[in-house]
C-alpha cells in the first residue's frame, strides 16, 4: 500500500490507531530523511571546502548562517502554503490548492527580488558587524553568486506543499537524497579540481549550490507535470492571473511562520554569543552539545511538518475524531523518539562528543568533560523542543500563526534568553545554566502550543455541535 493510500485510509471516519500510527510514519519517516539529507548537504560543503583552509571554512561558515538566516526567513511563507493546500486537499477543492500554490509562489519570487539587496551588500554588512576584511570578501564574493540558489530552492519548498498534502512525501526525500549525490559529486569536482575540472575554491561550491537547488526545483516540477493525480492542478496555467484572497492568507499565515522560525534561529546564535563570553572551551563543547541537538532535532522537524499536513487534510473534511487521533499519535511518536534519544545522550556523552573532536589536541581533555554535561543537558532539550516544534506544526494545520508566533516570541527570549543569561552569570551557573534557561523556554513554549491547540479544537468541535 502505498504512502497515499494509507493516508487517504485515515482520513475517514472510525479509522484505528495502527492506521495512525501508519499514516504517521509513511508521511514522517520521508520528511525526517530529507531533513537529514539537507543537513547532509551543508556538513559535506563544510568537509569539502574545510581542505581549502581554515580562513576559507570561516567564511564557509559565515556565508552558510548568512544564506540560511534570508533563506529561513523566506521559508515561513512557503510552509504557509502546507495548510492552505492540505486544508484544500481535505475538502476535495483542487481550486484553492491550485490558487494556494501560485500565490505561494508570487510571494517566493517577491522575497526573492527584495533579498538581492541584502545579498549585494552581504560584504558591508559583515564589515558592518566586526568580521575579518578577507573573511568577509571571501563571503560576498560566495554568496554573490549563491543567491542564485535562493529562489529555486524557495518554489523547492512551496511545491513540497502539494507533493506532502496528497500523501507523496516519499517525493521530496528522493529529491533531497538526489541533491545530496548531486552536490557531493559536483563540489568534489568544481571546489577541489577533480574529473578534469579547474580547482573554483569557495566559488566553485557557489555554483554547485545554485545548481542544486535548481535541480531540486527542476525535480519536483517534472513530477508535478507528469502525474495524473498532481497534473489536474494545472500549476502553471495562467500562472500570471492573482488571487488576491489566497495571496493575502499566504502573507496572513507566512509573516507570524517567518517570525517564529526566525526567533528561533537568533536565540540559538545568541546561546553561542552568551557561551563565547564564558570561555572558548565552554564555547567549544557547547557547539559539540548543539550539533547533536541539532541532529535529533530533524526527527521532530519532520514530524512536524507531516502534523502539518495530516491535521489540515482532517481539519479540511470536518474531520475532528480523526484530526484527534492524529495529533496524539504524532505526539506519542515524538515523545518515544525523543525519549529514546535522552537516553542514548545521557548513557554515552562522552563517546559522542569524541565524534567531533581528536582526542590527541591537547584542549580535547576539557573540552570533551565540559561537553559531557552539556550533552545530557541536549537530551533533556530536545523532548521539550521536539514537543513545541510538533505542537507548531499542528498549530499551522488548523491555520493559526499569529497568536502562536507571540506566544513562542515570549517563551523563546522574556522566558528563555532571559532566564539563561541570569542563570549563567549572575547566579554562576555557567554553560549549564545557558543550556537551563533554554530548556525552560523551550518547556513554556510547549505548554503554551499545546494548550492553545487543544482550546482551539475543543472550540470548533462546540461550534460545529451546536
Amino acid at each position: 500500500m502505498s504512502s497515499s493510500e494509507v493516508v487517504g485510509n485515515v482520513s475517514q471516519g472510525g479509522s484505528s490507531w495502527a492506521a495512525h500510527f501508519r499514516a504517521t510514519l509513511a508521511l514522517g519517516i520521508p520528511l525526517i530523511g530529507a531533513q537529514l539529507a539537507q543537513l547532509g548537504i551543508h556538513t559535506t560543503d563544510m568537509i569539502i571546502v574545510g581542505q581549502l583552509g581554515a580562513e576559507k571554512l570561516a567564511a564557509m561558515v559565515l556565508a552558510g548562517q548568512f544564506f540560511f538566516v534570508v533563506f529561513i526567513f523566506g521559508t515561513g511563507f512557503s510552509v504557509a502554503v502546507v495548510p492552505m493546500v492540505a486544508n484544500a486537499y481535505g475538502q476535495g477543492d483542487a481550486t484553492s490548492a491550485r490558487r494556494a500554490l501560485r500565490m505561494g509562489m508570487w510571494v517566493a519570487i517577491a522575497y526573492w527580488f527584495l533579498a538581492l539587496g541584502i545579498f549585494y551588500n552581504a560584504e558591508r554588512i559583515l564589515l558592518a558587524l566586526g568580521q575579518n576584511p578577507n573573511v568577509a570578501k571571501l563571503t560576498g564574493d560566495y554568496l554573490a553568486i549563491s543567491k542564485f540558489g535562493l529562489l529555486p530552492a524557495l518554489l523547492f519548498y512551496v511545491m513540497r506543499g502539494l507533493v506532502s498534502a496528497i500523501g507523496r512525501a516519499s517525493v521530496i526525500l528522493y529529491a533531497t537524497i538526489a541533491m545530496l549525490l548531486l552536490n557531493g559529486v559536483l563540489a568534489y569536482a568544481l571546489v577541489l579540481g577533480h574529473f578534469g575540472f579547474p580547482a573554483m575554491g569557495m566559488n566553485g561550491a557557489a555554483i554547485v549550490a545554485v545548481i542544486v537547488n535548481t535541480f531540486s526545483l527542476i525535480f519536483i516540477v517534472f513530477y508535478v507535470q507528469t502525474r495524473d493525480e498532481t497534473r489536474q492542478y494545472e500549476l502553471f496555467v495562467r500562472f500570471w492571473k492573482p488571487d488576491w484572497n489566497a495571496l493575502g492568507e499566504v502573507l496572513r499565515l507566512g509573516l507570524p511562520i517567518s517570525i517564529t522560525i526566525l526567533a528561533e534561529t537568533m536565540l540559538f546564535s545568541a546561546a553561542s554569543i552568551l557561551m563565547g563570553q564564558i570561555g572558548t572551551i565552554e564555547l567549544a563543547a557547547h557547539g559539540i552539545a548543539l550539533q547533536l541537538a541539532s541532529i535529533a532535532f530533524m526527527i521532530p522537524l519532520g514530524l512536524s511538518q507531516a502534523a502539518t499536513v495530516r491535521i489540515g487534510v482532517a481539519h479540511g473534511r470536518g474531520d475532528y475524531p480523526n484530526l484527534i487521533r492524529a495529533a496524539i499519535t504524532i505526539y506519542v511518536v515524538a515523545c518515544v523518539i525523543a525519549l529514546s534519544g535522552g537516553i542514548l545522550f545521557a548513557a554515552i556523552p562522552g563517546k559522542l562528543g569524541g565524534l567531533f573532536l581528536d582526542a590527541h589536541l591537547p584542549e580535547a581533555p576539557q573540552v570533551l568533560a565540559y561537553a559531557s554535561s552539556l550533552i545530557i543537558m541536549a537530551g533533556l532539550f530536545q523532548l521539550v523542543d521536539g514537543i513545541q516544534a510538533v505542537a507548531a506544526g499542528l498549530l499551522r494545520g488548523l491555520k493559526d500563526a499569529r497568536i502562536p508566533a507571540i506566544l513562542a516570541l515570549i517563551s523563546y527570549w522574556p522566558i528563555g534568553f532571559a532566564l539563561a543569561w541570569t542563570m549563567a552569570f549572575p547566579l554562576g551557573f555557567g554553560g549549564v545554566g545557558v543550556w537551563s534557561g533554554f530548556v525552560v523556554g523551550l518547556t513554556a513554549a510547549a505548554i503554551m502550543l499545546t494548550t492553545r491547540f487543544y482550546r482551539l479544537v475543543k472550540r470548533e468541535m462546540q461550534t460545529a455541535r451546536g
